[in-house]
């Protein structure tokens, strides 16, 4: 290996002064930089001999141990090799500096990804936290933030320094069995606290079926027009997707698409489908949990947000319908509570418990527990009972000033779809009104819509229109945001 001789120090050291005003470790990582970025960029060359530390420390002016502290961390990292005769630069494998690329080599190629991730595309662009008639955000400022941080002060005192570690990974016991009550009550669950586990919201509830219950390649229902994060969960699991069409009575299924095409999972929003509003009816209910289970599928129960009913009583679960359901309930807090809060619940079928308790202490690992503490307890205490009801109440009323505010306003063809639960409208639109062209105009003026067309996979004539979130805008503001969307509307028609 050619070297070079070690009496003078190599100019590429001396480029700039250090900055002495820093302290001493500093003065460390600004001589450990500066040599690394030159061995990496081949100002360095592999085998030469970098100066002794004595005469580097002379020709910057600086501390001779802060010179040999340098030269011991990029020994340690690999960049320099001491020997008796001092310390060398070491044999690096480096990819060609940016600016050495010559006009024939090819360009940098595009990072390989799995397969499966080309399939997840976004269906409309982001909005803004706080646009107006974003669909999916509740309330945010009706939050009682004051109970709330008294219920987290009590967790983190009563828990003290032992929850700082890891907890069970299937979630804490006392909101585990908090769930458990409040879903035997409120939506007709049955289940046990050993049935429930708690997840990072509802998103990861869903990834967890696929990856306990199905294989790569099998095949997986969903509706559609449907929910986004269904589709990713399934496309993330190598899943064969087959869109499954909704009417006014929820899912279609036909005894040709079980003999056609069988599925290894089922995704349904039965009590208020996403996002047409729709309603599973009970007879369509019995006759899929009877097909799931002669043809061994497993039935994802989505109850997003059914606790917000606006008419009549609540419509139970499907998951309670019948004994032993070949159905896992997914819920979250994200619209009951708020989005940050990131915690949700899946609830497994008895028979699978025993069967997945190792796989799912192995793949999970308790977190959030002063927040999972602070929820069981917020839930135990009828905190948490008493803000649904507010927010029902709440989200009646703004749903009413929201359908006036169409009826007053918007002065074109259109249908108004489902709106007896949840937080948001579905306002379909003849076809000459394109939804995607709209939802682009609208969030120009802080509005965001989401097109009916971007939660379909096979989009027909009829899944064109606009999903009108309500739940975190103001009933005021109704009337200008609709008499803004109408005009925009009226702009988009194609003639």
């Amino acid at each position: 290996m050619t070297t070079t001789a070690p009496a003078l120090v190599p100019q590429v050291l001396l480029e700039a002064p250090l900055d002495k005003e820093r302290d001493a470790l500093s003065m460390q990582r600004q001589l450990h930089h500066r040599i690394k970025e030159a061995i990496l960029d081949a100002r360095l060359a592999p085998g030469s001999r970098l100066p002794g530390s004595r005469a580097l420390a002379e020709a910057l002016s600086i501390s001779r141990n802060t010179v040999t502290a340098a030269y011991d961390l990029l020994a340690a990292e690999g960049y320099v090799q001491p020997d008796r005769q001092g310390t060398r630069v070491a044999a690096l494998s480096r990819p060609a500096p940016p600016h050495a690329m010559r006009m024939t080599d090819s360009p940098p190629s595009v990072p390989v990804i799995a397969l499966r991730l080309e399939r997840i595309q976004p269906t409309a662009p982001r909005a803004d936290a706080g646009a107006t008639l974003r669909p999916g955000v509740p309330a945010l400022s009706h939050f009682p933030l004051a109970a709330w941080r008294r219920a987290v002060d009590r967790a983190i005192r009563q828990a003290g320094s032992a929850a700082l570690g890891y907890g069970d990974p299937l979630g804490e016991p006392a909101l585990r069995a908090a769930i458990a009550r409040h879903l035997g009550i409120a939506r007709g669950v049955r289940c046990t606290p050993a049935q429930v586990v708690i997840t990072e919201g509802a998103q990861e509830a869903l990834a967890l079926c696929v990856r306990l219950l199905s294989n790569p390649g099998d095949t997986a229902w969903i509706e559609d027009p449907g929910y986004r994060g269904a589709k990713a969960a399934m496309h993330a699991g190598d899943l064969h997707i087959t869109p499954m069409r909704i009417d006014a009575d929820g899912l279609i299924v036909t005894e040709s698409d079980w003999k056609s095409q069988p599925p290894r999972l089922i995704y349904t929003t039965p009590s208020h489908q996403y996002p047409s509003g729709a309603v599973l009816t009970v007879a369509r209910r019995l006759e899929l949990i009877a097909q799931a289970r002669r043809h061994g599928a497993w039935i994802i129960e989505d109850d997003y947000d059914s606790e917000f009913r606006h008419a009549g009583e609540s419509i139970g679960a499907m998951q309670g319908l019948v004994p032993q359901a070949p159905v896992l309930y997914v819920g979250t807090f994200s619209k009951t509570m708020f989005p940050s809060l990131r915690l949700g619940f899946l609830v497994l079928p008895q028979a699978l418990v025993a069967a997945i308790q190792t796989p799912l202490e192995e793949m999970l690992r308790g977190g959030h527990r002063y927040e999972q503490l602070a929820l069981a307890e917020f839930i135990e205490s009828g905190q948490f009972s008493r803000h649904l009801g507010r927010m029902r109440r709440l989200y009646r009323d703004r749903q009413q000033a929201l359908r006036h505010a169409l009826t007053r306003h918007l002065h074109l063809p259109h249908a108004i779809a489902g709106g007896h639960c949840g937080l948001h409208l579905t306002v379909r639109l003849p076809a000459r009104y394109p939804d995607h062209k709209i939802a682009e105009a609208a969030r120009r003026y802080g509005i965001a819509p989401g097109p009916l067309s971007g939660f379909a996979l096979r989009p027909m004539p009829e899944d064109n229109g606009l999903v009108l979130g309500y739940g975190n805008t103001p009933a005021e503001l109704f009337e200008p945001l609709v008499r803004r969307l109408s005009q925009l509307i009226q702009a988009a028609e194609i003639s």
